[in-house]
């Protein structure tokens, strides 16, 4: 019985350096700069967009919608300038393999934009023709330059239609449209695509940003007032899918929303008879167990088209205790979509649609959604900062999640998630899709409306730079990882410990 316990312990002892590998980890950080591009400081992007990383050089490319400043990332120092006031307005910024690519929407928003190519020393290399507005680039595993070509209008009658460019490294320009679902508008509605009426669906679909799937074969795009996703086919360069994300229940428990700011109670979180629309803004792609997942920072955006529900009429079949969520209070300032709602058309509204879902997202490939952070932010911030929770927003978008950064660390992956209103960031262990796990706040007091959000290793250290639009900043933060076993590990551990201890006494 001894020799059976004794190699029992042994294999214990053998079996702990192994299980102890878990991916749940702690999260610290401090700031190590903040630099100011405003004008009068000699900036030449006067404001702070995005933000892209030269790693040969550890030097920050900031770009806003004047120019770039160039940072010297160990101080922050401007070590730089590009200016491109008079060009176009510039919306976006990537970097690889020595090549920097800046996206220019036109002084006419519809008209064609363009896409500026720098080597790192900020010669210009080549100058390409894209669709209208494009508001977001990223580059391929394979050096393509992925451009999102918004198409957004000026008015309700000057309008654009939205596409993809396919950058090649040559400088030739493929374009995945949407043509080729004209005619197919009533079948996309009737899936959840968020399409406007008398509108067709090149004109319609709007891509706001774009995530590469880890094989570099497929890229997802946020079709942000569309409610949907775009699947680009890499190989073909064509738009295969279009992937509807549906809404989000606020009536359900661990859904609610802060719905009014004229209640007096800052973090008012509750269930209403309200659909979120997700309708995100930026999208990263991670990889687990070779299954792919995309995560999305869920703002919400509108066209002109809201009304607040205190405006409208109410289906009294539907909403039998009407007069009481309209009042202000309650539901009667909460903004709603004019467009969306009235499911048998007689001029009530039998459904609200709220926009947003004040949280962040992953989904798998097939746009099935995998995980939700409900009404975790709201209540977070409630709890913990209420300073940063922007009550006079409650009735729009609450903290609206913009941005998305992801970072594998120390086995795990990490998602950084930016709240444009509550000027701070959140940040997750993601590692496991189906179970995220909140690890720290983030934020600089002063920095307002953190827009791009870029995390990195360098020098076998991890940091998370940030572009705040808002107060015109950029802010790097140092990030200590450390892993922390999981508590069937650590109990495993001690077996192993004890195991050996009573092996190295039957030798003696």
């Amino acid at each position: 019985m001894k020799k059976r316990f004794a190699a029992l312990a042994v294999t214990c002892a053998c079996l702990a350096p192994v299980v102890a590998q878990a991916t749940a980890v702690e999260l610290t950080w401090s700031r190590q700069w903040t630099t100011s591009h405003e004008a009068k400081t000699g900036s030449a992007s006067t404001t702070a967009e995005i933000i892209a990383r030269d790693e040969s050089n550890n030097r920050l490319w900031v770009v806003g919608t004047e120019g770039i400043d160039i940072l010297d990332a160990a101080t922050g120092n401007r070590v730089e300038t590009i200016d491109l006031s008079g060009i176009g307005d510039a919306n976006s910024i990537a970097i690889k393999d020595g090549r920097v690519a800046v996206a220019l929407s036109a002084e006419v928003k519809t008209d064609p934009g363009k896409v500026l190519f720098f080597d790192l020393n900020s010669n210009k290399l080549a100058e390409v023709t894209v669709g209208a507005n494009p508001d977001m680039v990223v580059f391929t595993q394979d050096g393509r330059l992925l451009v999102a070509n918004e198409g957004e209008g000026y008015d309700d009658t000057h309008d654009a239609v939205g596409s993809i460019s396919i950058i090649e490294s040559g400088y030739t320009v493929s374009t995945a449209g949407f043509e080729a679902y004209n005619g197919q508008e009533d079948a996309l509605r009737s899936q959840g695509v968020r399409i406007f009426p008398d509108r067709s669906a090149a004109d319609d679909l709007e891509p706001e940003y774009i995530a590469v799937s880890p094989d570099g074969k497929t890229a997802y795009v946020t079709l942000q007032e569309n409610n949907s996703l775009a699947v680009v086919d890499l190989t073909s360069n064509t738009v295969s899918e279009i992937l509807a994300l549906g809404t989000k229940d606020h009536s359900v428990a661990g859904n609610g929303i802060d719905a009014s700011n004229k209640d007096d109670l800052k973090g008012n979180v509750q269930n209403w008879p309200v659909q979120g629309v997700y309708m995100p803004d930026a999208i990263a792609a991670y990889q687990v167990n070779g299954k792919d997942y995309y995560v999305t920072a869920n703002e919400g955006d509108s066209r002109n088209e809201t009304k607040s529900v205190g405006e409208v009429k109410l289906d009294p079949t539907a909403f039998p205790d009407a007069a009481n969520l309209q009042k202000k209070e309650n539901l009667g300032k909460l903004e709603i979509s004019a467009i969306d709602g009235d499911t048998d058309g007689d001029g009530d509204y039998d459904q609200l649609f709220s926009y947003g879902s004040r949280s962040f997202s992953i989904w798998d490939a097939q746009g099935k959604l995998v995980w939700d952070s409900g009404d975790f932010i709201e209540i977070y911030l409630r709890e913990n900062y209420p300073d940063l929770l922007d009550d006079g927003r409650s009735d729009n978008k609450g903290p609206e999640p913009e941005g998305v950064a992801l970072l594998k660390a120390d086995g795990a992956t990490l998602a950084f998630i930016g709240l444009e209103r509550s000027n701070a960031i959140l940040a997750f262990n993601i590692t496991d899709p189906t179970n995220p796990d909140f690890l720290s706040l983030i934020f600089h007091e002063g920095d307002t409306a953190p827009e791009g959000l870029l995390a990195y290793g360098h020098d076998g250290d991890y940091w998370l730079a940030v572009a705040n639009e808002g107060s015109k900043t950029s802010t790097l933060y140092q990030l200590d990882v450390q892993p922390v076993p999981e508590p069937g590990s650590i109990a495993l551990f001690s077996c192993g410990l004890l195991g050996l201890a009573i092996a190295g006494r039957r030798r003696k």
